[in-house]
Order: structure tokens, then sequence, then C-alpha cells
């Protein structure tokens, strides 16, 4: 992976056209910037329950979007990260309409989980209690079968979103498949959707258990072998980011949007520190996605009763300064007030949960930016977009007031805009300092300040900010010549 900045997007609400129409803007319009791509599911059906993450068919492109050739022309020009969804399909795939009529005669009798296939000698309240669960209930979904069975199918996230038995050798060859195609169109990254959620056994939380850990492992052994990178995504206790690191290629850091958010709502740095200094190094870095603001991330583990990042008392005043910088629209898009899939998440473009303040939001990035690892920047947050409120009411899906769908007039207007515009110098920075690829250093600074260096040979680049004043300070050599950007 290309130690530069990565854009996460979605193919239509970018540039409200197919991969062709991406490639356009990427090569055009973006390419002083943006050298490499995490394309968000482009499988048949983009428009699903999940906006793409319940494949029908995760091994064709959604004909409105274009075909593996333009998948493939695309990645001529620009490295391409796409999503591998391994922990379920849609129950209108193929598969399931197959087991649905034909039950245990079916070629895919075995693929899909249900309550008692983990659960074969039945399971007690104390087993149920102990799954853990991203949103309300049980992962069960009672279904009638074609054929008229009745089961109760293990469904983790919505009821059309039915979970796979990764173990099965029909889990084998379904994941390998993908991976195959994957490596003849040009891929060379590929993001584990789910991962942590793959393995389910009796007895555990079904979720990051020990197994779970060499599942990964071994997906990542074969991707590797076919010259693919991996990068798992996990919303977890801290901890289990850096448990997880050591087996995989790329690690999210979801820490770090809260912490910040936390260091300038708080006005101390102390915890932000406190996470740079042990965080692994091998991590993608994000301040947004196309899901929400992980306050489960820096929040403690129930299970085990370790502590959080920061004091409990405070991820609940943090909530509720986010819904109170948003002027409520936060509020309206995340937890009950909205069909969300995960409850310990907030609902909202970065920008807007800073208060809509630019030079904050740019001090954020710029610390994004100067901690250790690859940076990725949501198309959003690349304009600078705003919460979508529009869509958020007519969909009722409160992960959509971060999911605008940009015309070619708004991604011009944005993109003349004067804050993108130094938005880009600091990308470009970024991109092209060699003092990021040399070593990092982590300055002594007080409870409320934070100061970042990087050094190669002759070249340095240092960020400095006071989260109490927003005084700050980065700077950087030019060929011998020490400049300075502000925000």
């Amino acid at each position: 992976m290309k130690n530069q900045v990565q854009l996460i997007t979605y193919t239509d609400r970018l540039c409200r056209g197919g991969l062709k129409e991406l490639g356009s803007l990427l090569v055009d319009k973006l390419n002083k910037v943006i050298s490499s791509v995490h394309i968000l599911p482009f499988y048949y059906p983009i428009d699903g329950a999940d906006a793409g993450f319940d494949p029908i068919d995760h091994l064709t492109v959604d004909p409105k979007l274009g075909t593996w050739k333009d998948i493939k022309t695309l990645s001529d020009d620009i490295d391409i990260m796409a999503d591998l969804i391994v922990n379920h399909v849609s129950d209108d795939s193929t598969q399931f309409q197959d087991f649905s009529e034909r039950g245990t005669e079916s070629q895919y009798n075995g693929f899909f989980l249900t309550y008692s296939s983990v659960f074969p000698d039945g399971a007690k309240e104390k087993d149920l209690m102990e799954i853990y669960r991203p949103r309300p209930g049980l992962p069960f979904t009672y279904s009638t079968l074609k054929n008229g069975e009745k089961i109760l199918l293990w469904t983790t996230f919505t009821s059309k979103q039915v979970d796979i038995d990764v173990e099965h050798p029909l889990g084998h060859k379904y994941l390998n498949d993908i991976l195959k195609t994957f490596a003849e169109n040009g891929i060379k990254m590929i993001r584990l959707d789910a991962a942590g959620y793959a393995i389910k056994k009796p007895g555990t939380s079904c979720f990051m258990i020990p197994e779970t850990f060499d599942f990964i492992d071994q997906l990542s052994t074969k991707a590797n072998k076919l010259g693919i990178e991996t990068l798992v995504e996990i919303h977890s206790h801290y901890q289990t980011q850096i448990e997880i690191a050591s087996k995989v290629d790329w690690v999210y850091d979801f820490a770090i949007p809260p912490l910040l958010l936390h260091a300038f709502s708080f006005k101390t740095s102390q915890y932000l520190k406190k996470w740079i200094d042990i965080r692994p190094e091998n991590s993608v870095t994000v301040l947004d996605t196309h899901d929400g603001i992980g306050i489960v991330d820096i929040g403690p583990d129930p299970a085990s009763g370790r502590l959080g990042l920061v004091p409990d008392k405070e991820l609940d005043e943090l909530v509720d300064i986010i819904h109170n910088n948003s002027k409520g629209e936060s509020r309206q898009a995340t937890g009950a007030a909205a069909s969300n899939l995960d409850l310990y998440q907030v609902n909202c473009t970065y920008l807007d949960a800073l208060a809509g303040d630019t030079t904050t939001y740019l001090l954020a990035r710029s610390v994004q930016f100067f901690i250790p690892g690859i940076p990725q920047v949501y198309y959003m947050g690349l304009l600078m977009g705003h919460n979508d409120m529009e869509l958020l009411h007519s969909t009722g899906v409160g992960r959509d007031i971060n999911r605008h769908y940009y015309n070619p007039l708004e991604v011009d207007e944005a993109l003349e805009s004067e804050t993108v515009q130094l938005f880009f110098r600091l990308i470009n920075l970024r991109n092209k300092h060699a003092s990021f690829d040399g070593e990092f250093n982590m300055l002594e600074s007080n409870d409320q300040s934070i100061i970042l260096k990087w050094t190669n040979g002759e070249s340095w680049s240092e960020l400095s900010i006071d989260f109490q004043s927003l005084n700050h300070q980065l700077r950087y050599t030019n060929n011998g010549i020490i400049e300075e950007m502000k925000f």
C-alpha cells in the first residue's frame, strides 16, 4: 500500500455515474491528491438492504456501475481496494434461494449458519446472552423456507443478510472464488468486512474469539499469495486492535476519530497521546468512513471489564457534545432514532461533529496525517461536506446523513473552494514530503498540547497544537528553507 492519502468512496455517490465516470474524475480532477482508492461495494446490487454490503452476487459488478473490465482498466491508473464481505450474503442470493427451495437436498446445504448448526444441542439463556451484539436483540431471524421448513437463520446484522459458515468447504470455496476474481481484475488491497463476526462457537461471545484470529490469519495468507494486501475492519476494544495487528497487513485505527473529538472538546491531549504511544503502526487511519463515528472503539470492554481509553462518563458527554455541535442533526440519525445497524456509532459528517469549524477540521486532519499509518479520507470529508438531512429523512437510514449523492456541479464547486484547496495542500504535503518516509517522534508537551515530528535526513516536518487555544504550527523543510502552513 502506498504511503499516501487514499480516498474512500462509493462509485455513484461521488460522480452520479458508473466506474468509467469515477475513473475520469479520479484521473482528470483528483490525480494530484489521490493515487489509490477504496471503492465501496460495487457488487450486485449496490442498492440493497445495506448499500452494497448485502451482495446477491459478490462475483458480479452491478451493471448500473459497469463491469470487471472497467475495474481492471481503472486499476491500470490507480491502486484499488475492494471489500470482501466475509460474514454474510443476501437472502436473495442464488445460494440462499436454492437452499430455501430444496433444504437439505440443496447443493448449498451447510453454507448458511442457523441456530441449530451452531447450537446442535440447544443453548441456555447464558449462552445466548453472551453473544456480542452490534444492535439490540438476538442474531436470529425466524424464517419459513420455500419448502415449508421453519428455521432460525443466523443474521448478525439485518434479516436480509444471512451469515455463512466460513469454516465449511462451501464457505472456503466461496471466499476463494472472490479472492481469485479480485486478483484477476487488478485489486491490490481488500478490506475484510465484518470479519470479527465470522466464527461462531457455543459458549463464546461469537466475536473475535481465538478461532476468529486464526481465520483472519489464514484468509490473509491466501490473499497475500495472490498479491493482495489485507485490511481488517474491527470495531472493538482497543486491545483487540493491538492483538489483531500482528496477524494481518493492516488494521484500522478507529480510535483516532473519537479521541480527536474528545481532545478538541475537553481541551486535553493526554488520552490521545496515550493511544499514540501504544497503537500498532501498521494502521490505516481515518476520521470518517461510510459508517458512523465509533464510540465503542475508545470505550470499555463490558465482557472482560477492561477499561477504555477515556473515562466512561466522558463517553456519554462526548456523544452529547457531537449532537450539540451538529445542532441536533446527528441525534436524528443515531441509535434508535433511525434505522441503524450499530447503536455504538454516531452518524454525522466529521466536519459537522466539529460544529462546522474548518480550522478545527483541518487541524484534526493534520494530526491524522502525522500519526504513523496510511491515511484514508472519505469522499464526504475530502469535499468537506455537511450532513445530508434531506437524504436522511427520505430513507430513514441513519448512516445516509453522511452518504450524500454529489452531482458534477457540486463536486466542481467544492473543488474550487478555498478551504478544500487548503486541505489539498495538506494532502500534497503528506503525499510528497520526504520526512513521512522517515522516523516518527512524539515530543514532550503538556496535557493540553501535542507535538508530532517526522525526520528523514535533512528533511523534517513538525505539527504542534494547543487544544485549549487552538494555537498551532505546521512547519516543514523545503529545499533547506523552513515553510509553514496555517489554518
